[in-house]
């Protein structure tokens, strides 16, 4: 015959769980998560001189299936150019900046001459072709969509106030046999002084 577990007071309850030594929980500090995939992973040292270009696969060309590698392309020609841009259409980078490249002589003594900006490959290809319809001036335009590139250079800047979201500094790196031999980036990221052509190059 079933009979009930007599109840205890509630006095003795509470008496006997004062008493009983409470259970350690371990606590562990939350781990740090990075992402060489966004601009908001952990800070990487600035790109300099005798450092080779980030050896990712991020950037595009005219299309999202066609990947470039510039430290692989770097092994290849003696002399590279890696112009970076805050916004493609932009008008400092549309009037100045990068149609100073394409005049400059100087761009002639270099094997391999780029574009990189944070922006969708779409745009960076109908950029391309504005600046250099005929397409003979040899300039690629490379997307860098996720940032990742830029990141990897230490390159990026919150540029939301003025272009919605994180965006390129204005630079421009000279890489000789496979290393940086300068770098020239806008103390203010987006100016129009020490990446300009006449300043890299010299004059035309």
């Amino acid at each position: 015959m079933f009979r009930p577990t007599a109840l205890r007071p509630i006095a003795t309850m509470a008496k006997a769980a004062a008493t009983r030594p409470l259970a350690r929980r371990s606590i562990q500090p939350a781990a740090v998560v990075s992402s060489a995939r966004g601009f908001h992973g952990t800070a990487r040292a600035p790109i300099k001189v005798g450092d080779a270009l980030p050896d990712t696969d991020a950037l595009m060309e005219h299309t999202p299936g066609t990947r470039v590698n510039l430290a692989e392309t770097a092994q290849t020609v003696n002399r590279m150019l890696v112009i970076g841009v805050p916004a493609a259409f932009s008008p400092g980078c549309s009037t100045r900046h990068v149609p100073g490249y394409i005049n400059h002589p100087g761009r002639e003594g270099f094997e391999e001459v780029v574009v990189v900006g944070v922006n969708d490959v779409f745009v960076m290809k109908a950029w391309g072709e504005t600046l250099d319809p005929a397409g003979d001036v040899g300039i690629r335009f490379l997307a860098d969509p996720t940032g990742q590139f830029t990141k990897m250079l230490d390159m990026a800047f919150d540029g939301s106030a003025i272009f919605g979201g994180d965006r390129s500094k204005r630079y421009t790196i000279v890489v000789e046999q496979g290393k940086v031999k300068s770098v020239a980036v806008e103390p203010d990221n987006t100016g129009l002084d020490v990446s300009l052509a006449e300043k890299v190059l010299g004059p035309a």
